[in-house]
C-alpha cells in the first residue's frame, strides 16, 4: 500500500511538480509521515515546509501564464520525475521502504505528466479556454496530495 501511495504522490508531481514535495513536507511537519531519524528528516522542519510551500504556490501562479513551457519538454519533465521520486521516497522512508517508493514515485510522475497533459488538453477543449482546466487541475493536485498525506495516518497507527 505504501508503494501505491508513493505512486499516487508521484502522479501529483506530474500534475504540479512542487505540490508533491510540499505535501510530504507538511506531512512530516505534522507527524503524519514519520521521517525522524531518516535521511529525509529535514522535510519536517518549518523552514523546509515554508520554502516548499512558497515554491508550490509560485508554480500554481506561473502555470497560468501563457509563457510557461509545456510539462513534457525535457527540463519540465525531468523536474516532475525528480520531485515525484523524491516525494515517493519520503513516503517510503517513514516505513523503511524508500528505494521502492522512490521508483514508484518516479513512475507515477511519468504517468501524471502525460495523463495530466491529456486530461487538461481535453478539458481546455471542452471549456474552449485553458484557465478553467488549469484551475481544475490545480484543485485535483492540491486535494489529491492532501488525501494521500491523510491516508498515511492509517499506516502510522497500524
Amino acid at each position: 500500500m505504501i508503494y501505491l501511495l508513493a505512486f499516487l504522490m508521484g502522479t501529483i508531481a506530474g500534475l504540479r511538480a512542487m505540490t508533491a514535495p510540499a505535501a510530504v513536507s507538511w506531512g512530516a511537519y505534522f507527524g503524519f509521515l514519520g521521517l525522524t531519524g531518516t535521511w529525509l528528516a529535514f522535510l519536517g522542519s518549518i523552514w523546509t515546509v515554508l520554502i516548499l510551500t512558497a515554491l508550490a504556490i509560485a508554480e500554481l501562479i506561473t502555470d497560468q501564464l501563457p509563457s510557461t513551457p509545456k510539462r513534457t519538454v525535457p527540463m519540465q519533465f525531468a523536474t516532475r520525475v525528480i520531485t515525484g521520486a523524491f516525494a515517493g521516497a519520503a513516503i517510503g522512508a517513514g516505513f523503511g521502504q524508500w528505494p521502492g517508493a522512490l521508483a514508484a514515485g518516479a513512475i507515477g510522475a511519468v504517468a501524471g505528466t502525460f495523463g495530466g497533459a491529456a486530461f487538461r488538453s481535453a478539458m481546455a477543449k471542452a471549456f474552449r479556454r485553458d484557465a478553467p482546466a488549469a484551475f481544475i487541475e490545480d484543485a485535483i493536485a492540491v486535494v489529491g496530495a492532501w488525501l494521500i498525506i491523510n491516508a498515511l495516518t492509517v499506516f502510522a497507527v497500524s
